[in-house]
């Protein structure tokens, strides 16, 4: 079971990624459905990852240095918050 949340874990926040590159595209180039999408997958992604965390995981497979400093390359600012929480308990 942890392995399917850890999974749903990255792929929550690859898929944030994703919405966050296609909504700065729309925005860029004026195209409301490349903005809607990169709304729409961040909204997926957040959805995703939420429930990922309701269930066991190995927190220990990321550190929270690490996942915080990922959090903000990409802008998801539930790995920022997670890694400065995994911070704090270390």
């Amino acid at each position: 079971m942890a392995d399917n949340n850890n999974a749903s874990l990255i792929g929550g926040h690859a898929q944030y990624a994703k919405g966050v590159v296609e909504e700065t595209i729309g925005n860029i180039t004026g195209s409301q459905a490349w903005t809607e999408s990169g709304v729409h997958d961040k909204q997926e992604a957040v959805d995703k990852m939420k429930a990922a965390n309701h269930g066991p995981s190995d927190s220990s497979m990321i550190s929270g240095s690490t996942e915080k400093k990922i959090g903000q390359a990409v802008g998801c600012e539930g790995m920022v918050h997670n890694g400065e929480e995994k911070e704090k308990k270390q």
